[in-house]
């Protein structure tokens, strides 16, 4: 057997499934699977057991609840409408609590540290804490001890750079819920452990420690800011970004098909111009996997292009170019792409709605992946080997045995495959810095230019946080893949 159905016989022995069929074997040496157990199988055999770890936990472990009071009694008449609707308390953003001497000390000494994570310590009143300290316990340092914490709880959970200077930002964090800042300070007087509460809020990816520790090591000053706004960058996602995802970098043209922080598989990618049809930066979940699709062409195509008119003069045209024209009672010509080799999308999307219009999907001019610089499409993200991608998709989130994923992509039919057996979060990061595939880590171009408002605000003093979670700029919808 060939390297490739040897290694997807290895990937396939396991609880879920024992043995590999001659069907996938033999669509596996045409090239249809190909890789494929490099990229998705060993997935395959949890796959029946193992449940999607999306939402991030929490950092720390929570004081032990008390003793739930009991429940108000209800009226044995009493209708839905009549009982009593418990509303969970609201967090609160700027807590002001106690803190002891011991405490308030170790909050001082981590901030005058604080430039470890990136950050600078002036921003959380150093010189103020300290000073409060030496006053002694009371409402003062209350006060002053709550206010430094809760800064640097926001800037390490959150990011430090302001909404405004994060350029097409709209990937949604959810630490914010999931760690509020009232929780994260009870934590860290409690336990005692502040510095060790407050570090449990750094992104668990790789890339960041990595980052870190680069910046321990860096002595020229445009390196360490180029790595001080690429670490702030991970803030800005979830602190988890859950047991299995894609994660793509637009400046280095890369997709990783991750289990656990792991790269299993990587995947070239085109993404988009530079300009009004930039790839936004989003963080979304794949609903699922659409094999051979059709592609319907926009109306900026079909009529401000005249292609409508062009294929409804000329059905031969229409037919050899696989379109399938037709004018509705108000007059719109619909021009839909049939699937086959020649569709826009190629032979498969992963349908991941979202307000910008912006997907993974295939290409037919696959030679485009040999580009260095590949900032060339409408704002999706065109994806190498997507068969493969699209199998492994299928296998992981829809529940498909290889063999009938590898069927369905070989059918040439449009099939979507539902994600109902675990989601897949997909991210479209910026990274300026970061590591590379092959685990270097190094700079890549800045094709968008939104480096510098990233290094203006972490140059400029700290901005007070509004609770705003993704940009306010326009959505850009464009719905051309090409």
């Amino acid at each position: 057997m060939s390297a490739i159905v040897t290694a997807i016989a290895a990937a396939m022995r396991g609880p879920a499934d024992r043995k590999v069929s001659m069907k996938t074997l033999r669509l596996a040496n045409l090239g249809i699977v190909s890789g494929l157990a490099l990229a998705a199988l060993p997935f395959a055999a949890s796959a029946q057991t193992a449940q999607p770890v999306i939402s991030p936990a929490p950092v720390a472990t929570s004081p032990a609840p008390q003793p739930a009071a009991p429940a108000p009694a209800v009226s044995p008449t009493a209708t839905p409408s009549t009982t009593a609707v418990v509303t969970p308390p609201v967090p609160n953003p700027n807590p002001v609590m106690r803190w002891p001497l011991a405490q308030a000390q170790a909050l001082a000494a981590v901030i005058e540290s604080i430039d470890d994570e990136g950050l600078t310590p002036a921003d959380y009143q150093p010189a103020a804490l300290r000073a409060a300290i030496a006053k002694g316990e009371g409402a003062e340092l209350d006060a002053q001890a709550s206010k430094s914490f809760t800064w640097l709880t926001e800037d390490l959970r959150d990011g430090r750079t302001p909404m405004k200077a994060r350029v097409q930002w709209f990937a949604f964090d959810k630490d914010m819920d999931v760690n509020p800042t009232e929780a994260v300070m009870k934590r860290a007087l409690e336990s005692g452990d502040v510095a060790g509460t407050l570090a449990a809020l750094s992104p668990t990816y790789p890339d960041y420690a990595a980052l870190k520790q680069a910046l321990a090591e860096a002595t020229n000053a445009k390196t360490r800011n180029a790595i001080r706004a690429n670490m702030d960058r991970w803030r800005w996602f979830s602190r988890d970004l859950g047991e299995y995802y894609l994660i793509t970098n637009v400046p280095e043209y890369q997709l990783r098909l991750v289990r656990k922080d792991t790269i299993v598989r990587t995947y070239r990618t085109i993404v988009g111009k530079p300009g009004r049809t930039a790839t936004p930066q989003l963080a979304e979940l794949v609903e699922g996997v659409v094999f051979n699709p059709t592609w319907t062409v926009p109306q900026s195509i079909v009529k401000g292009e005249g292609l409508g008119a062009q294929l409804l003069a000329n059905p031969a045209s229409a037919r050899a170019q696989g379109y399938a024209v037709s004018r509705g009672s108000d007059g719109m010509i619909t021009v839909v792409q049939q699937p086959g080799p020649k569709n826009a999308l190629g032979l498969m999307k992963l349908d991941m709605p979202n307000p910008h219009a912006i997907f993974l999907h295939d290409t037919p001019n696959r030679s485009l992946f040999n580009l260095a610089n590949r900032a060339l499409s409408h704002g999706c993200v065109r994806t190498e080997r997507a068969s493969e991608l699209a199998i492994a998709m299928a296998i992981i989130g829809g529940g498909k045995t290889g063999d009938e994923a590898a069927e369905i992509s070989a059918s040439g039919k449009y099939t979507k495959v539902p994600m109902s057996k675990r989601q897949m979060p997909v991210y479209i990061g910026y990274f300026t810095y970061a590591r590379s595939i092959d685990g270097t880590l190094k700079a890549f171009p800045d094709i968008y230019g939104r480096d510098a408002p990233v290094l203006a605000s972490l140059a400029a003093p700290r901005q007070m946080k509004t609770g705003q979670r993704k940009s306010t700029e326009a959505v850009i919808k464009l719905d051309n893949p090409l």
